[in-house]
């Protein structure tokens, strides 16, 4: 017997509010007693490492607490678990999302734990440092995850709601540690070779100690994304939560690494070519980053650009409103930082390399978001129709309403400016407003090009809505011999009504043939200007067709 998912919706038990509570509280209590247990473990692992074989002469209180928190908090977590375990392959339980929030909670916790502990354990033996407390930390959190993990995937009591998300959360966890990781190692190497090319002396240990420490981090938050990104399946999920994490994570945070590190190059090399009255060293100092920035973060983006593109169209189009606003923010902050400068500059012509610097980080930050966001919003391109949805109209209005706010609170700011120079007979009036008045020429701009664009939007789309014609006739009674499909739907598109098909015999009275049916555009003018609540549309005999409102 084949079951309907609608049909098995129906036959699942339903939860009385007793049982949620009942759910609620256990599960709680349940993941409150793996905490504290595993805390105690770990702290008698850590006194055990770093004392050797014995921990008398430690501090009794932390002896005591460890002790405590494993003898005690040990054997009741222990016992709870076996009561929720056993429990676990009823219908009602196993669906339960109680029961699917603790799995996931304690997999994505003990994840955190130890994947930073023992990742920070290796990173600390680079540079020659035990870190016994760490390691503790690492086993026995790994051996949690390990045990929710063996739950989590287990084929007759693992919980089947919200069965994707530790995958999804694990995935998005290893790309931070993996991404960080890698920008710090690449920056490091980068740091070190433009030392030795500006004869830099370097201060502490050897160079390579802090790019391969955070080596380590890349290559343990890479496995962890590979695991679940391709063993776990995460990639191949598609979930409201992973799209979510692959718009954010992936695109939106892959686009602001990106720009970033762009922008930042870019400025760098505007100041050696029309500011570099400063030491090299320090014009140079951002550029490592800044590289091993516009790098990582393109390889992020264009990969999940790539994922998002074989998504729904709301997916692909979420990622490009993403990218389309980071750029914004940047070319709208450079033009406001530009105001700021020009004005700075007007003021006193001569006050040197501050505003020279200011004006050239504006026009870094708009020289690299303004060609992103033309090339990624297309504005002389007119929008199609998939693209005039929901999501769109939702950017458009948040955008156009997050900067009249940001107008409001720069006017109020340029007012109390205004007020304070008048009152205390100040002369420097420009000087106080140049940022606030450059934010706001940014903010009007921005504010009133979406607004445009909304109501264009909005012309377009009841421009192109189908004419509903008023519906005149209740229902319609269709009595006919012939296939009543395509006049049926001839009656609905031209009246509105509901249409009831009566069928009538093969032969009219006399013998005569009721086989032909009238043109279905015939019927619909035959329905021009008629109303009433029934109608009643005969067919037949021969080609006869005999339309007849009905009383109330």
């Amino acid at each position: 017997m084949t079951t309907s998912p609608a049909t098995y919706r129906e036959q699942r038990p339903a939860s009385t509010a007793g049982q949620t509570v009942r759910r609620v509280i256990v599960f709680t209590l349940l993941f409150t007693l793996v905490v504290i247990t595993a805390t105690g473990i770990q702290s008698l692992v850590a006194l055990l490492l770093e004392s050797g074989t014995t921990i008398v002469g430690t501090e009794t209180s932390t002896v005591a607490q460890a002790l405590a928190f494993t003898l005690v908090g040990g054997p009741i977590a222990a016992a709870l678990w076996w009561f929720v375990w056993r429990r676990a392959a009823e219908p009602g339980e196993r669906g339960a999302v109680a029961w699917g929030l603790y799995l996931a909670a304690v997999l994505i916790v003990s994840l955190i734990a130890f994947t930073t502990a023992l990742l920070g354990t290796a990173a600390a033996l680079v540079g020659g440092d035990w870190e016994a407390s760490s390691f503790s930390t690492g086993i026995v959190w790994a051996a949690v995850w390990v045990w929710h993990r063996w739950m989590w995937r287990h084929p007759f009591r693992g919980s089947i709601r919200l069965a994707t998300v530790p995958s999804v959360l694990g995935a998005a966890f290893g790309l931070i540690v993996g991404v960080s990781g890698t920008l710090g190692a690449l920056s490091g190497l980068f740091d070190a070779a433009i030392s030795g090319f500006t004869a830099a002396s370097t201060i502490g240990g050897p160079w390579w100690e802090g790019p391969l420490g955070s080596l380590v981090w890349a290559i343990g938050g890479g496995a962890v994304w590979v695991w679940h990104w391709f063993m776990e399946r995460a990639g191949a999920t598609v979930t409201g939560l992973s799209n979510v994490a692959l718009v954010a994570l992936g695109i939106l945070g892959g686009t602001l690494i990106t720009l970033g590190g762009i922008a930042t190059a870019l400025f760098v090399a505007l100041r050696l070519l029309f500011d570099s009255a400063d030491p090299i060293r320090e014009l140079l100092a951002p550029l490592p980053l800044a590289i091993a920035a516009a790098a990582i973060g393109a390889i992020v983006w264009v990969y999940h650009r790539g994922v998002a593109d074989l998504r729904s169209p709301s997916t692909r189009q979420a990622g490009v409103l993403a990218t389309s606003g980071v750029a914004l923010v940047a070319a709208a902050s450079g033009i406001g930082v530009i105001v700021n400068s020009a004005l700075g500059i007007l003021v006193e012509p001569l006050a040197g390399g501050d505003t020279r610097t200011l004006l050239l980080g504006g026009l870094s930050v708009l020289l690299v978001g303004g060609p992103v966001w033309w090339l990624t919003w297309r504005p002389l391109s007119p929008a199609d129709a998939a693209e005039s949805s929901t999501g769109r109209r939702i950017y458009l209005i948040a955008v156009f309403g997050l900067s009249a706010v940001v107008a409001l609170i720069t006017l109020l700011v340029i007012g109390f400016r205004l007020f304070e120079v008048f009152l205390d007979g100040g002369s420097d009036l420009v000087d106080q407003i140049r940022a606030p008045l450059g934010l706001l020429t940014a903010t009007v701009l921005v504010a009133g090009y979406h607004f445009t664009v909304w109501r264009h939007d909005r012309a377009d789309a009841i421009a192109s809505a189908p004419t509903v014609r008023p519906r005149t006739i209740g229902d319609v009674i269709l009595v006919t011999a012939a296939d009543p499909a395509p006049l049926a739907e001839a009656i609905e598109s031209t009246s509105g009504a509901a249409v009831t098909v009566w069928r009538r015999a093969t032969q009219g009275t006399q013998g005569t043939s009721v086989e032909s049916a009238p043109d279905p555009d015939v019927l619909a003018r035959a329905l021009e200007g008629v109303s009433g609540n029934r109608v009643l549309v005969v067919l037949g005999p021969g080609d006869r067709l005999d339309v007849i409102p009905l009383a109330d």
